[in-house]
């Protein structure tokens, strides 16, 4: 892992893996959004808003896997003095925000006909609401630690990755909260070596998952090379300062 933490062979490589991931991402999305929206049938209990499906899930999932990079990322820039691993959590707080206000909004929608509501305050949503607040501040501490590095400051980065860490509490309650806790949101529909959910609608489902989950791999790495290129600029500009 230590080989690929300097910035110009990490580089190297994110330079064509990331058109890469972005372009299957589009292509594999893309297709499997076509497909739920033209080719599958309507479900007989839940009719066409069974096709919120196939952007709710994979958002869900991406918002979780959101937190979880940032929470290894933050262990291994703590333990480990990793030096990229502060500019992945970083990088991957923005994606996996927008994907955790993506599934809030799309079960939103879906919840108005299947439930009569728009919201309850049930463990799945308000955990997930939750997920969204801890976004919105890790990037508020990832932008004061950066001023603060540019300062000379390296105390706020170490608050930030404890925050990560501290935020990964959440995840496993997201997870199990439909399990622990009486709730309208249906229970796991997909678990280790099984799933209820009928092939037809299964199989696009995770060609979408597939398809995000390429482009949220795509965004964070094209995300860490702008960090790392804002990082270099800020050191050659002090450089010329005191020169």
């Amino acid at each position: 892992m230590h080989g690929f933490a300097n910035p110009a062979r990490f580089l190297r490589i994110a330079r064509w893996l990331t058109p890469l991931l972005l372009g299957l991402g589009l292509a594999l999305a893309g297709g499997a959004l076509a497909w739920g929206a033209t080719q599958v049938p309507p479900d007989r209990l839940m009719g066409e808003t069974v096709r919120i499906l196939f952007i709710h899930v994979p958002s869900a999932w991406l918002g979780m896997a959101g937190w979880s990079t940032i929470a290894i990322a933050s262990l291994v820039e703590l333990v480990w003095r990793h030096p990229l691993a502060g500019i992945a959590a970083r990088a991957a707080a923005v994606p996996g925000c927008a994907f955790t206000a993506i599934c809030l909004a799309t079960g939103s929608i879906w919840a108005r006909p299947t439930w009569g509501t728009w919201w309850v305050w049930d463990g799945r949503l308000t955990s997930f609401l939750i997920l969204l607040f801890l976004y919105f501040g890790y990037i508020a501490l990832a932008g004061a630690a950066q001023k603060d590095a540019a300062g000379g400051s390296g105390g706020g980065s170490r608050i930030t990755a404890i925050f990560g860490l501290v935020g990964a509490i959440n995840i496993p309650i997201i997870n199990r909260s439909v399990v622990w806790w009486n709730s309208l949101h249906q229970p796991p529909s997909i678990t280790a070596g099984k799933s209820a959910i009928d092939a037809t609608f299964l199989v696009p489902l995770l060609i979408a998952a597939l398809g995000f989950s390429f482009l949220f791999g795509g965004v964070i790495l094209a995300r860490m090379r702008t960090l790392l290129a804002e990082i270099q600029t800020e050191a050659r500009l002090r450089r010329k300062a005191f020169a």
